[in-house]
């Protein structure tokens, strides 16, 4: 199982076995959630919050992978904010959504679902008839 915790102030992404034990903390920081596993579960996919000013008033929101040792911790380039992440079928590809100011006043939001190779190319949002946010992709499912 893998999880996001939150312990004395600080996020933590961990894994542990089905009945609770074997309770492993990967990664460390200000704000971070949404583990997903990969395919072959040897990887997960989470989203990092870091302050993008001094004052702390600014957030960015950053996909990272880190494997189940703990070690080889990757940040995976997005163009902009990128929460909330699934892995494809095949294990090549990632999905997850992106909120957008709808006015140039900076006053509504609207949420697209966005996709990108897990080397960082090939960024694109992927067409929905309507705002979509928190995807998660079918094992089932081969496009």
């Amino acid at each position: 199982i893998a999880f996001t915790k939150l312990h004395k102030g600080k996020f933590y992404i961990g894994v542990m076995r089905t009945d609770g034990k074997g309770e492993r903390l990967l990664t460390e920081n200000f704000y971070q959630e949404a583990p997903s596993w990969s395919p072959n579960g040897r990887v997960l996919i989470f989203y990092r919050e870091t302050k993008t000013d001094t004052k702390g008033e600014g957030f960015s929101a950053k996909l990272w992978s880190i494997d189940l040792t703990g070690y080889n911790e990757r940040l995976v380039n997005t163009t902009t904010d990128a929460p909330e992440p699934s892995w494809s079928p095949n294990g090549r590809v990632l999905i997850f959504y992106r909120e957008t100011k709808t006015d140039s006043k900076g006053k509504g939001f609207s949420a697209k679902l966005w996709s990108i190779d897990l080397t960082g190319y090939n960024e694109r949002q992927v067409p929905t008839p309507t705002d979509g946010s928190d995807p998660s992709w079918s094992s089932l499912l081969s496009n």
